[in-house]
């Protein structure tokens, strides 16, 4: 599949802006768009997913095998020529300290792997010329991953594109769009990235004026000219087993953070998702075999959940003799209260002794290693695991039996281990606050 990565020196360049407005603007031309997301994400995607009409997939050099990274991007292909269009995160060479699977988890190695030029975003706004010497190191920086030009954002005036095309055009960089610091789209933001793109009022107005601005403001036939692949000849079939065959899914505002990928692997498997909504008080389906909670956020929603008391009868009663699961968010609504950011404590499922607090918010960021200490997921051993962690809440107490031993991309321990609880009827009930991407190959 042909493609492009929109990078950039760091966080906060207008990645996003570009890459939506790039989607929206693309597609209004009748042309197909695939959006991928560099790196662990949950909320860039959903968005991506609208302006695109297409699922977007993310793609982890830290956590999956080359293999499984091909895959991926041949599976999300489908019919006919279309275009990958992949955001990245943070800056272009940013990852973890030590290797991976593939690499560090940089955006550069999705460019290296699937042979797709660069285009940086630079933000521009405070200098001129230097702008251009930052990126021309960055295209020195890493034989392999290709800059193929740069769309210049937040430009303050056309003396000012002026002054930074002449340094762009010194430094040999070709200059495929300048985005006036008047445009003024701007998607609203929470803690850990933007608001849901659910929650997000007149999203498809906001796509829309993006794409128009993309549009007028960059060159998009140079950008389509530039789009391309090395089709690596590496392949693979990497895939997650399923936690179950019929697998109760809560999904809803406060349980939605579920990759793509895994969704994939389990119905390819075979298996059956049932969703239902805490929120709106429903219950697991008593025919499921499994329950998975999925993050998300329920410290904005922790009295209503503690107010669903039918919901939280129903799952205590499925737990006891059948697994449950849950991953941060869902991990905290399977404890035994969780403190919002007010202070009120709010009592939750109780089917673990978690306690967590958001009155004391203390950041927790990055990739994960882990190792079960028992049997889960329907695995007859213990198993690897590569994630990745984000959030704010403190461990305010969590007395149950260490579900695994946890390290973080440099081998240090994590305290964070996870919980696990053996219900008298012969149900396990599990959590993490590491989301899981893929199992480890080594």
């Amino acid at each position: 599949m042909r493609g492009l990565v929109i990078s950039a020196p760091s966080s906060g360049a207008g990645k996003t802006t570009l890459t939506l407005g790039l989607l929206a603007a693309l597609r209004a031309r009748g042309i197909a768009v695939q959006p991928f997301k560099c790196g662990p994400d949950y909320i860039d995607p959903a968005f991506h997913t609208v302006a695109a009409g297409r699922t977007s997939v993310n793609l982890d050099g830290w956590a999956m095998t080359p293999g499984h990274l091909a895959s991926l991007v041949a599976a999300a292909k489908g019919c006919g020529d279309s275009i990958a269009i992949a955001e990245g995160a943070m800056g272009l060479f940013d990852g973890a300290a030590n290797p991976g699977e593939t690499g560090n988890g940089a955006s550069a190695d999705i460019a290296a792997l699937m042979g797709w030029p660069v285009v940086l975003v630079v933000d521009v706004s405070g200098q001129a010329q230097t702008a251009a010497a930052v990126a021309r190191g960055m295209a020195n920086f890493r034989s392999g991953v290709a800059v193929a030009g740069v769309v210049l954002n937040k430009v303050a005036s056309s003396r000012h594109e002026a002054l930074c095309r002449a340094g762009f055009e010194e430094a040999g960089l070709l200059v495929l769009g300048c985005l006036p610091r008047a445009a003024g789209i701007q998607l609203p933001e929470r803690h850990l990235g933007l608001v849901q793109a659910e929650e997000t009022q007149e999203l498809s107005v906001l796509l829309e004026e993006a794409g128009r601005i993309v549009e007028q403001h960059c060159d998009l036939d140079a950008l389509i000219a530039l789009a391309d692949s090395e089709e690596p000849t590496i392949s693979g079939t990497e895939k997650m087993a399923p936690p179950g065959m019929r697998i109760a899914l809560a999904r809803d505002k406060a349980f939605s953070f579920v990759y793509p990928h895994l969704m994939e692997s389990w119905l390819s498997a075979g298996s059956t998702i049932l969703p239902f909504s805490p929120l709106a008080d429903e219950v697991p389906d008593p025919s499921a075999d499994c329950c998975w909670l999925p993050g998300g956020y329920p410290e904005l929603h922790a009295a209503q959940i503690a107010a669903a008391e039918r919901f939280r009868t129903g799952l205590t009663i499925f737990a006891d003799t059948k697994p449950v699961h849950g991953e941060c968010g869902g991990y905290m609504v399977l404890g035994a209260g969780l403190v919002s950011a007010d202070g009120v404590r709010h009592p939750m499922a109780g089917l673990l002794g978690l306690e967590t607090s958001f009155a004391k918010k203390r950041m927790h960021l990055g990739y994960r290693l882990a190792q079960t200490l028992k049997p889960v997921f329907r695995n007859a051993e213990s198993i690897r695991l590569r994630g990745h962690e984000f959030h704010y809440a403190t461990i305010l107490d969590h007395p149950d039996e260490p579900l695994a031993t946890v390290v973080d991309a440099n081998g240090s321990t994590v305290p964070e281990t996870g919980s696990v609880r053996q219900m008298p009827g012969g149900g396990q009930v599990s959590g993490t606050y590491f989301h899981i991407i893929a199992q480890a190959s080594s």
